[in-house]
């Protein structure tokens, strides 16, 4: 309302104003406005003078020029539009600028590294399910969650056995047990009489404590008794036999080389454990294919006297090698008679 300063006569004393009006957005940077405004005056004489009513209808059209609209977020919907306005960088958002997040797991889409988490799922900040033993298999789909770290795992999240044994492989100390085979709790086959062949070999699987066993788990023969003393010293596996001699040009032994080699068949039909070769040797007179023969010849006496004394034939084998072994001086009777002879080599 608006008086006149003078008061004078027939002027308008006053304006009453009253009206109502819109305005609407049209776009990023359009205004479209209306409004119906009435204007009534009133002139002196107490109000009792005439009055004047104006009505007014206004229309109009505004567009903004200059820079792009403001987006604090920037995800892509503007500010005076965004219902979010602090929505994290890179986060997918709706029409109204609200994060989206598709499969409910509090990570928004955009930002969610795995956004197909089934519902309910506990996720990690990226938004994957969480693993809490490192294994590889998320926690709502594994059975042993709590795999020591580095064991292989099947698709349930459960240490592998690979040989069924009930002992995980990470702890199996006999990872290719045989199926069905008995284990201890390091995964190893049980060995009940502790002679270190497993129970399921073990064709003496009681056998006492200490006693030496063969491969199938059952004792050793006790070591043979001796009366006689060895044939062979320790350490060597050659032995001429002195005192073993043949007639001229024979392979007759003489009766001086029986009594010698009596004894030595006693030596080994007790030393049951000893096998050897008779070997026969000549001097350097004479052919080769005639010493090679007669070797040959007084080495299988040597081994029939011997198996006649009751040593088993197959402990015994016979070789002739003429003079193409000499062990002294074929040139004097003493290096000759040296050459001539019979000799043991053990051949086990």
């Amino acid at each position: 309302m608006g008086v006149h300063p003078n008061h004078e006569d027939g002027v308008s004393r006053g304006i009453i104003s009253a009206g109502f009006g819109q305005r609407h957005a049209a776009g990023d940077r359009g205004n479209f406005r209306w409004e119906i405004r009435a204007d009534r005056s009133v002139t002196d004489a107490g109000f009792g003078g005439s009055s004047l009513t104006i009505y007014d209808a206004l229309v109009g059209w505004s567009w903004g020029f200059g820079g792009a609209p403001k987006d604090t977020d920037g995800d892509g919907v503007i500010d005076r539009k965004d219902k979010c306005p602090n929505t994290p960088r890179g986060a997918v958002v709706d029409a109204r600028g609200c994060p989206l997040d598709s499969d409910g797991d509090g990570v928004f889409d955009g930002l969610d590294k795995c956004p197909d988490t089934p519902k309910g799922v506990q996720v990690d900040s990226a938004g994957c399910p969480l693993d809490s033993d490192g294994d590889g298999v998320p926690d709502y789909l594994d059975k042993c969650p709590s795999t020591p770290k580095g064991a292989r795992v099947d698709r349930t999240g459960c240490p592998l056995d690979s040989d069924g044994d009930g002992v995980p492989d990470y702890l199996d100390k006999c990872p290719d047990t045989p199926r069905s085979v008995k284990v201890d709790r390091t995964g190893c086959p049980l060995d009940s009489d502790g002679d270190g062949v497993p129970d399921n070999v073990d064709k003496c699987p009681d056998t006492p404590r200490g006693v030496q066993v063969d491969a199938s788990g059952c004792p050793l023969p006790p070591p043979p008794t001796h009366t006689t003393q060895p044939i062979f010293e320790e350490g060597k596996r050659s032995l001429v036999l002195e005192g073993v001699n043949f007639e001229y040009n024979s392979a007759k032994l003489t009766a001086a080389s029986e009594a010698v080699l009596d004894k030595v068949a006693a030596s080994l039909v007790d030393w049951k454990e000893v096998n050897v070769e008779v070997d026969g040797h000549t001097d350097g007179r004479g052919g080769d294919a005639y010493n090679l023969k007669l070797s040959q010849a007084r080495a299988e006496a040597v081994r029939d006297f011997l198996v006649s004394k009751g040593v088993a034939a197959s402990r015994l084998a016979a070789k002739g090698f003429g003079k193409t072994r000499p062990i002294a001086d074929n040139k004097t009777d003493a290096g000759r008679a040296k050459n001539r002879r019979v000799e043991l080599t053990r051949t086990n």
